[in-house]
């Protein structure tokens, strides 16, 4: 008759810190305290469905195991005895791991069933139930505790003449590409791996990834120094440490983080970035939240600290109000004493946009705003935010006060034509057309800009956005509704 042992706990780490241990076939010397040696046979990988693993115990008995399945997406592997010295016959057991979301932590069941000689039924179940089981979750939390993740492998884990194994192996990732350039329908799921991370890199599981209007201008081939066709968009994203390269410090499995950076990639549920791109995440701040505002809110902050420099009473326009970084200047201008005009294209937005910090709002679809904002502000805006472009440009320049700053932040219509200093010496403007990655060019800046985020959305500075969220698979769709101009707030795309 067979035997069966079922066990179950909770670790006090996040299911990928815990994950990132037992999904490695050949990891459990380093944290089970009844395991002496171990290695992969044949030079396989550790994660490679059907690679065998042969171990010594310390109390001198031997086992080869086989691993049957691994599936990261449920966080579930079965393994089952191929050879042992323990008389533990046709043993087959199942790992799984489910989060715990009440403090980020992991419940972890593990199970078996096996068959036994005659007489031994109770010793041998006992000894996997105690020693093995309820030991090996004592160990590991332990070993966590203890900041223990995987460690490099040493020789006595590999086989002689064999090299050593690679600290961290590739991972299965979800990925959207461009496959052409062109409309929302060019973009593609596919499977693919993300690699280990690299000296300085940090491979994280994505829950939550912004979209951007550069996306779409990375998607139409409006940059192709930036994005070749067949490659991935996206530009932040917000998620769990798996692991880090060599070097990486300040940072550990399991941690929560977003990050931002100049190179796209970010739509996929794994990647490996530099570690100078991340920053924590603040218990408070959701994953989808951070994906929402990181990169909009750092925009924020930088054009109204550094570029637009606001001050009490500074008149500013700010186009596409109700959009996810339209929302967040308009409200962080407000808060700094700014007075705010925004233009939107419905009646919706224009009330979304009044609650967010404008006093006056323009409603138009033909991007006519200029008379009304001259009235209003009597004499002009003395900054313009401008993500409209090529068709906003006449009335742009007929909006802006004398000694007025235009800021050129993205092209919805087109791109903006070279305008001649000449023009702009009419009304003695200047134009700037800053790119944030300048501003965050240093892991530094890019902390401090972020914590500027989080503590405005701590004290109620910013509200918590208004999010779409569409699977990474619907990217396409998220797109063309980010072109429909239908949106309000921001969408992220969900791993």
């Amino acid at each position: 008759m067979l035997q069966k042992v079922v066990r179950s706990t909770v670790i006090d780490a996040p299911i990928e810190r815990v994950w990132a241990v037992l999904r490695d076939f050949n990891s459990h010397d380093q944290w089970h305290d009844v395991v002496d040696t171990s290695r992969i046979e044949a030079n396989e990988r550790s994660d490679q469905v059907g690679c065998v693993r042969s171990f010594t115990l310390k109390d001198g008995n031997r086992i080869r195991e086989q691993l049957l399945t691994l599936d990261d997406t449920a966080h579930k592997s079965t393994y089952c005895i191929v050879e042992a010295t323990v008389p533990l016959q046709r043993y087959v057991a199942t790992v799984t791991l489910k989060p715990v979301t009440d403090g980020n932590r992991t419940f972890w069941h593990w199970e078996s069933t096996f068959a036994t000689p005659a007489g031994m039924e109770r010793e041998l179940r006992d000894m996997v139930a105690q020693g093995v089981y309820e030991a090996g979750f004592e160990n590991l939390r332990r070993h966590l505790r203890s900041g223990g993740d995987l460690q490099p492998r040493g020789s006595a884990r590999t086989a002689p003449g064999s090299a050593a194994m690679p600290l961290a192996l590739p991972l299965p990732s979800r990925r959207i590409r461009v496959a052409r350039y062109g409309a929302a329908d060019v973009l593609q799921a596919e499977d693919g791996e993300a690699a280990a991370p690299k000296a300085g890199e940090v491979r994280i599981r994505q829950r939550a990834i912004g979209v951007n209007y550069i996306d779409v201008y990375l998607r139409r081939g409006w940059i192709p120094s930036m994005l070749a066709a067949g490659g991935t968009p996206g530009m932040e994203a917000a998620g769990t440490v798996i692991d880090l390269g060599e070097g990486v410090s300040g940072l550990r499995p399991g941690d929560r983080v977003a990050y931002l950076g100049p190179v796209p990639g970010a739509y996929s549920s794994v990647r490996s970035v530099p570690a100078e791109w991340v920053a924590r995440l603040p218990a408070a701040v959701e994953d989808d939240v951070a994906a929402a505002t990181l990169l909009k809110g750092i925009t924020a902050d930088y054009l109204l600290r550094d570029v637009g420099r606001v001050r009490p009473g500074a008149r500013w326009l700010v186009h596409a109000a109700a959009g996810g970084v339209g929302l967040l200047l308009c409200a962080w201008a407000r808060k700094l004493g700014a007075r705010v005009v925004g233009t939107v294209s419905s009646d919706e937005k224009a009330r979304i946009a009044r609650e967010h910090g404008c006093e006056h709002v323009v409603v138009t679809r033909e991007h006519r705003f200029a008379d009304d904002v001259q009235r209003h502000f009597n004499g002009g805006a003395d900054v313009i935010v401008d993500g409209l472009g090529e068709a906003a440009r006449e009335e742009n320049f007929n909006a802006l006060a004398p000694c007025g700053h235009w800021i050129s932040l993205g092209n919805a219509t087109g791109a903006l034509q070279p305008i001649s200093p000449g023009w702009l010496l009419q009304k003695s403007a200047t134009l700037s057309s800053p790119v944030a990655f300048a501003y965050t060019a240093t892991h530094g800046a890019l902390t401090e800009r972020a914590q500027r985020v989080w503590d405005a959305l701590a004290d109620g500075t910013l509200k918590r956005p208004m999010i779409e969220r569409y699977s990474l698979d619907a990217a396409s769709q998220a797109h063309a509704r980010l072109e429909s101009r239908a949106t309000m707030g921001s969408v992220v795309l969900v791993a």
